[in-house]
């Protein structure tokens, strides 16, 4: 924080600074893997159940739990809350903490009945939607975004690791800066564009899975090479 309260930015560069190199990085992104069509769901529901699912695990395991759902019963909050616990957790095994997960998905979907609806939480304003997301049960920050950005379409940038890796690789953050500091950084430099900030994020995570991996990444094949002081 800024001594008048505000969030600083990264000291790699200020946000104003670093937008030409930011856009530049999507363009080759998107030049190199084209749309990604994300977050791959049927509603705003199923959006947020699988933003909860996704923690510490592979999407490929969150579509493999969905589809056990949606195979038992309705994928609504109702329909969820009147499965028994160990029948719901059963059914969230691929997912991993399938236990923990269906707690958390029980309260979520009480939380989100308790307040009116989907419907009821579409028409607050992006911060008390925040707010009110991050107050539910086993909601932090990652999982908010995600819900914000894909299932309500507010423009409010994700945080992963996929995010800190990429871009501590190419120079312009540290990496370690706090979650919100780095959000915070990302929208100012880019300016509020929810449907900008969702192709970005989604070929962020496509190319770390692909190239920018955490253990030989394959820089020999990355469209941002030559701009990547850590290419090896």
């Amino acid at each position: 924080m800024t001594a008048d309260g505000s969030v600083a930015a990264p000291t790699t560069a200020s946000a104003p600074a670093a937008e030409p190199a930011l856009r530049d990085v999507f363009e080759r992104l998107l030049a190199a893997h084209g749309p990604q069509h994300w977050w791959p769901a049927d509603t705003p529901f199923e959006v947020m159940v699988g933003a909860i699912l996704t923690q510490n695990t592979a999407w490929t395991n969150v579509e493999k739990a969905l589809r056990q759902v949606t195979a038992r019963t309705a994928l609504t909050p109702a329909a969820l809350l009147a499965l028994p616990e160990p029948e719901l957790a059963a059914l969230l095994r691929p997912v991993g903490y399938f236990n923990v997960k269906a707690a958390r998905l029980r309260a979520f979907c009480a939380a989100l009945l308790a307040a009116g609806g989907e419907a009821a939480l579409a028409v607050m304003d992006t911060i008390g939607l925040r707010a009110r997301l991050l107050a539910m049960h086993g909601i932090g920050p990652e999982t908010a975004d995600d819900m914000l950005l894909y299932a309500f379409e507010r423009p409010v940038f994700v945080i992963d690791a996929y995010t800190r890796r990429l871009f501590a690789r190419l120079g312009l953050i540290g990496g370690g800066e706090p979650y919100e500091v780095l959000r915070a950084w990302f929208e100012q430099a880019l300016g509020p564009d929810a449907a900008l900030f969702n192709e970005y994020h989604a070929l962020i995570v496509r190319h770390a899975k692909d190239l920018c991996r955490a253990r030989r990444p394959r820089c020999g094949d990355c469209v941002l090479r030559e701009r990547c002081p850590s290419r090896v």
